[in-house]
């Protein structure tokens, strides 16, 4: 409990350094909110990019095309507006097709376009050209995602690459073909050995859903890198006690007292995972100390989904559905938890549908924990080589074991970055909301769970749910 609480209070530190500093909209110059469409903004010019996007608008400037931009006089003139969100990097692919809340990749970097295809932005005449083209969506088995890739940092099969799923800072352009000697450079070759080329990973053939999969041997490095991952983990059931005798009425208090347990042993976990790692010896304990307090509640939040599910979603669900918010507390449930009850639930079935296995979630959990774009790292070079090594060697694998499920590495890949971003609103949560989000979200994901085990259609509706019932 005093390492959690530790850590605990270095995010509090990094979040109240963040507060002292505050972030001004690249656009207008207005407080930023957060990363929209790959820049750093505010709420009103995210929503008129998305807007002027969705909506295919061709504005005209009655002046000059250079209008003065800030949160006054950002509303003058459209066309200036639109031309500097597009000069500064925001991404219009990553904005959904079907023009709901939500990004498509929440985690990508700003893309540079060259001044004629701004142009032929600004004159719509590439929304003319878009029109004229057939009608292709990213969907999966009719279920579109909110992580659809955008093209910038991903190729045409609309896989992310290690650089733009990850960093939340950048992003690379990539170029060249997909050899089998890109992945020996990263699965077989020692980790010092400087890294030098980042590959076009996904141009063959076999992503694009034309072509039958090919059988292929696995690489003879993969098998032996997953099973060293695998062999860090912890899978065995969780200690904390979650049977409650029947008839007995938890509060609200008590109900706390167990998800700080819960996350007791979850983050004690983690910390001796770290110890198994067969990387261990190649990162100082600063770097180390510095992951594992910018990334433990997404390794929480990923061990919950995946290897630990069935005790959170069963016997963790049985006792909060022994729990009765007050309405108080249900009218102080806010419209952020709300959103955060409906992505959760969502990522549940996510994960539910793609059935993830041990191998694939200790490589995920492998790659999201070296996460070279946290502050503070001393040795960031050899963290992007782990990175790498493990993308390819969860590829390899996941190609390997699953050749009839083209998309399923992509698909994996995308839950990270929403991952990510719910950890860090889970962060935010007020304490005194965290039964009542837990008691919503277990209660849905197991209704959900047993109508599809039952056959039956689907049940899950969230829109409109009451988190209390």
């Amino acid at each position: 409990a005093a390492v959690f609480q530790h850590l605990v209070e270095i995010i509090l530190s990094l979040l109240s350094d963040d507060a002292a500093d505050p972030r001004v909209c690249l656009i207008c110059g207005d407080r930023a909110t957060g990363l929209h469409y790959g820049i750093i903004s505010c709420e009103g010019c995210k929503g008129f990019f998305k807007r002027s996007i969705c909506n295919k608008r061709v504005y005209r400037c009655s002046r000059d095309k250079n209008c003065e931009m800030s949160r006054k006089q950002r509303n003058r003139c459209q066309y200036c507006r639109l031309l500097k969100c597009l000069q500064m990097g925001m991404n219009r692919k990553a904005i959904r097709e079907d023009g709901m809340p939500g990004g498509r990749n929440k985690s990508i970097g700003p893309v540079q376009i060259t001044d004629e295809e701004i142009e032929r932005i600004m004159s719509g005449q590439e929304f003319k050209e878009e029109a004229s083209l057939p009608e292709h969506t990213w969907s999966n088995n009719g279920d579109s995602s909110d992580h659809s890739s955008p093209s910038n940092g991903a190729s045409e099969g609309n896989q992310p690459s290690p650089a733009s799923t990850l960093s939340s800072n950048r992003s690379i352009e990539m170029s060249g073909g997909y050899t089998a000697a890109v992945r020996d450079q990263y699965i077989n070759t020692p980790m010092n050995t400087p890294y030098q080329l980042l590959p076009h990973l996904f141009s063959y053939a076999a992503q694009s859903g034309l072509l039958a999969p090919q059988p292929r041997s696995l690489y003879p490095q993969s098998h032996p890198l997953v099973m060293q991952l695998v062999a860090a983990e912890d899978l065995t059931p969780l200690a904390t006690p979650m049977l409650i005798e029947d008839g007995y009425k938890v509060t609200q208090v008590e109900l706390f007292a167990l998800l700080c347990r819960l996350a007791d042993e979850l983050l004690f976990r983690q910390i001796s995972w770290i110890k198994k790692l067969p990387f261990f010896c190649e990162l100082s304990i600063e770097d180390y100390t510095c992951l594992l307090s910018s990334t433990w509640q997404e390794l929480i939040l990923l061990s919950c989904l995946t290897i630990y599910s069935a005790q959170i979603f069963g016997d963790l669900a049985d006792v909060t559905a022994k729990y009765t918010p007050s309405d108080e507390e249900l009218q102080g449930f806010s419209e952020d938890s709300m959103e955060l009850m409906e992505r959760l639930i969502y990522l549940f079935r996510k994960f539910h549908q793609l059935k993830v296995s041990n191998e694939e979630y200790a490589c995920m959990k492998a790659i999201n924990f070296l996460n070279q774009d946290i502050r503070g790292l001393t040795n960031v070079s050899q963290l992007e080589q782990l990175n790498k090594r493990y993308w390819y060697v969860c590829q390899d694998y996941t190609e390997y074991k699953y050749p009839h499920q083209p998309k399923r590495f992509p698909e994996i890949m995308m839950c990270l970055p929403e991952i990510r971003f719910m950890a860090g609103k889970l962060v935010n949560v007020p304490l005194e909301q965290l039964p009542l989000l837990f008691k919503a979200v277990l209660h849905s994901c197991k209704s959900s769970f047993i109508c599809n085990r039952k056959g039956s259609s689907p049940c899950l509706t969230t829109t409109g749910t009451s988190p209390g019932n």
